[in-house]
């Protein structure tokens, strides 16, 4: 009679449950018309691994079919070349629209979108895709709704999870490109053009009054500003502005755990926002422009607004990709050029 340890045991106790719970999401979506795509081809079993906040996560060499649970990342596996086979919308019960930079490459692939909830990500959806590898993660609500179905994802397709606290384009691409697909050169080839194109405008442009610093007004009224190393920061840095450190200045922790923006309230606005030049960034809501927030009774009575030294950035800009940024680059060398 044959043995097996205890370790074993569970080993293999946890595979029949992952492998159980991934057929009964299949089941269910196709009971309830979502229809599966086509198994993956034949020879697509060799796999690295990739050490992640998770642990230690097999992924296929060669994936088929990736489902990106996280709009803003999806253009990073375009630029390395791999097959997304569904991505979510750019925002929670949303129609999905392909990003400018990214939907040539996802009509020719075929890349469909998937439906995204606002009470959490529909497995159901994501298992009919049949995928060999899930991304998701990154910044910001799509890291914490994924790391709260963790194991459900996983049990679905070997997943990896981008951590929160890489804040910056060059962090999180980096560690797509050289841990997750092999792909380093690719990496280094994306920031050889990101630094020329930096070292070319950074020569052209004269910044405004300084310091600056970079703010979000939500629709619910809330304001938020920039954490002193978010990517938008570093990126004005980089370009020859310089930031207050407003984060550090005031104490201030993000107003969730490991994001890149801290609330100021209103009593408050007046003290704490005092750099001569301030960006606007919209969140949630287009219209809240520079031309909106002149008219708030606090934010209006700020020495940037007064002066006329407060810019509007695009929506884009917040927590931007590689190409996002790019962009951004174009837009600040026209206007301060």
């Amino acid at each position: 009679m044959s043995s097996m340890t205890s370790a074993a045991r569970r080993s293999f106790s946890a595979r029949g449950a992952a492998t159980a719970f991934a057929a009964a999401l299949l089941a269910l979506a196709t009971a309830c018309g979502v229809a599966p795509a086509a198994p993956l081809a034949p020879g697509t079993d060799a796999t690295r691994t990739v050490a992640t906040i998770k642990g230690e996560v097999q992924v296929p060499v060669r994936p088929q079919r990736i489902v990106v649970l996280n709009h803003a990342l999806a253009g990073y596996l375009f630029h390395l070349d791999q097959p997304v086979a569904a991505v979510v919308p750019e925002f929670t019960d949303t129609e999905g629209v392909a990003a400018p930079a990214w939907a040539d490459q996802a009509a020719a692939a075929g890349t469909v979108f998937l439906p995204w909830p606002a009470d959490g990500f529909n497995l159901e959806a994501i298992a009919a895709q049949r995928p060999d590898l899930i991304i998701a993660g990154g910044l910001g609500f799509p890291f914490a709704q994924a790391e709260q179905v963790y194991d459900q994802l996983s049990a679905i397709a070997p997943t990896v999870l981008v951590p929160k606290t890489l804040q910056t384009w060059q962090q999180q691409l980096s560690f797509l490109a050289g841990d997750v697909f092999a792909a380093p050169q690719r990496y280094d080839e994306l920031r050889a053009a990101y630094d020329a194109r930096v070292a070319e405008v950074a020569a052209a442009i004269t910044p405004p009054s300084k310091p600056s610093t970079v703010i979000s007004r939500a629709s619910s009224g809330k304001v938020y500003v920039l954490m002193d190393d978010a990517g938008l920061i570093t990126l004005l840095t980089e370009l020859g502005f310089e930031p207050a450190p407003l984060a550090q200045r005031n104490g201030a922790v993000p107003y969730t755990p490991g994001g890149d923006m801290f609330e100021v309230s209103p009593e408050n606005a007046g003290v704490v926002l005092d750099p001569a030049t301030i960006f606007v960034v919209p969140f949630d809501d287009p219209k809240q422009t520079v031309a909106a927030l002149a008219k708030d009774p606090v934010l209006g009575r700020l020495p940037a607004f007064r002066n006329g030294s407060a810019f509007d950035l695009p929506q884009s800009a917040l927590r931007a990709d590689y190409d996002d940024t790019m962009e951004l680059i174009d837009t600040i060398e026209q206007r301060f050029g």
